[in-house]
């Protein structure tokens, strides 16, 4: 067996399915756990190496080997066994335990083993089961059953469900991405009575604190630098609270020190805020590094803000893009377009800025500078400035949508049949 571990190139390889996307909403990230994969067949090797492309494993170190069971009792008489084995087989249930022996030989006993097999056989998986496997699936496998499996084996069942995180994004700076999150997140709070945390991760320059009429002493810049410290205890100790169900981590926005962060500086802060709010909003800055990139990787929402102008399109172009191949095994991004029908201002028809990224924006929203304006320099929402405004249903739509709760309004049915549904929904 060769000792380098297969890896599927993923550049021209077509996106999960909308079925395995929506399976995969649920999945709880794994913990950091090492996942050695042999399979016999193309068809199973691929969707496990892309279960490692997945941001859900990204603490998890995943290898996906070919030559099935006989390959992997050669390669563990001299290494290590890992957390998670993956084999996959074509033999007869009689040869099958005959290999499964060899390798019990050499396997540490703690490792736990998944068999993908080629036959539905029940007595099979029972004698698999009994015999200490952790779990039985037949082939074909898609990315979605996958995980399924290992969340099943790594993540406690227990455990309390861990809230959204949406992240925000301008395509260009000055786009009014920040003032939508925040819209958008007094929205999501009002709406759901749901508890919301905001994230404001501009550090030097962060405007939420302007925009909650905010001056808390301490915010996300001792969260970041104190990272060991932080837990759900210590987190609560710098929200600030800015309505009944919405709190917020404020940027410090001075230029006292420079703020160059690793790629994983954020990831532990939002994971313990994760753990406290059912929706953690992240205001992402229009910068390109390794922790903004990280973050926008592993969120689970990610909206682009962008306006109706070349630029914008060019670089939510390059964002969507980038993003398709770093989240494959989820939807696109949203698409807000704000400020559109600024007066003197050639635009792109927001159809004609669609076309090319392939996304229609969930929300247009017009160009209203007395609206947007007194709401800021008042240190207030918009829905608390004018809530009849249809600006805010539109946030309201989107807030809908970034939480999941979004609904999609059927036409009446008519006849008989139509009025026994409508009736079964009182």
């Amino acid at each position: 067996m060769s000792d380098v571990a297969y890896k599927e190139d993923l550049t021209n390889q077509p996106p999960a399915e909308t079925g395995d996307i929506s399976a995969l909403n649920d999945v709880r990230p794994v913990p950091r756990i090492s996942i050695q994969a042999f399979c016999e067949t193309e068809g199973v090797a691929a969707p496990i190496n892309r279960m490692g492309e997945d941001r859900r494993l990204a603490k998890a170190q995943t290898r996906v080997y070919m030559g099935g069971i006989p390959a992997a009792v050669e390669f563990f008489q001299s290494a290590p066994t890992p957390n998670l084995i993956i084999l996959e087989t074509t033999s007869s249930p009689d040869e099958l335990f005959h290999n499964l022996n060899d390798l019990a030989e050499v396997c540490d006993p703690n490792s736990k083993v998944v068999i993908v097999g080629h036959q539905n056989d029940v007595t099979l998986y029972r004698e698999l089961i009994r015999n200490g496997i952790s779990e039985y699936i037949v082939a074909p496998v898609t990315i979605a059953d996958l995980m399924g499996v290992v969340s099943s084996l790594f993540v406690d069942p227990d455990a309390e469900p861990l809230g959204r995180s949406v992240a925000f994004v301008g395509a260009k700076g000055g786009v009014g991405s920040s003032t939508i999150a925040h819209n958008v997140s007094w929205a999501m709070s009002t709406l759901f009575q749901a508890e919301v945390v905001i994230a404001d991760m501009d550090l030097p320059f962060g405007t939420a604190n302007i925009n909650f009429d905010q001056d808390p002493a301490q915010g996300i810049a001792e969260a970041v630098f104190s990272s060991d410290r932080i837990d759900e205890v210590y987190l609560d100790r710098l929200l600030a609270s800015c309505a009944e169900h919405l709190s917020l981590l404020a940027a410090p926005s001075m230029l006292d020190k420079v703020y160059d962060f690793d790629p994983d500086a954020f990831s532990h802060l939002v994971d313990v805020a994760q753990r406290t709010a059912p929706y953690v909003v992240l205001d992402v800055p229009h910068v390109w590094n390794g922790w903004t990139r990280r973050t926008l990787e592993q969120a689970d929402e990610v909206v682009i803000v962008a306006s109706p102008e070349l630029a914008n399109l060019r670089n939510a172009k390059n964002i969507i893009d980038t993003l398709r191949k770093l989240r494959p095994n989820d939807f696109a991004p949203r698409l807000v377009l704000n400020q559109v029908g600024m007066p003197k201002r050639p635009e792109i028809a927001p159809s004609d800025f669609a076309d090319p990224l392939e996304l229609e924006p969930v929300a247009i929203i017009p160009f209203d500078a007395q609206l947007f304006g007194t709401a800021s320099n008042n240190g207030r929402m918009l829905a608390e400035t004018d809530a009849a405004n249809p600006i805010v249903s539109s946030l309201s739509t989107i807030a809908q949508l970034v939480t999941g709760r979004g609904v999609v309004k059927e036409k009446p049915k008519g006849g008989l049949k139509g009025m026994l549904t409508r009736l079964k929904k009182k």
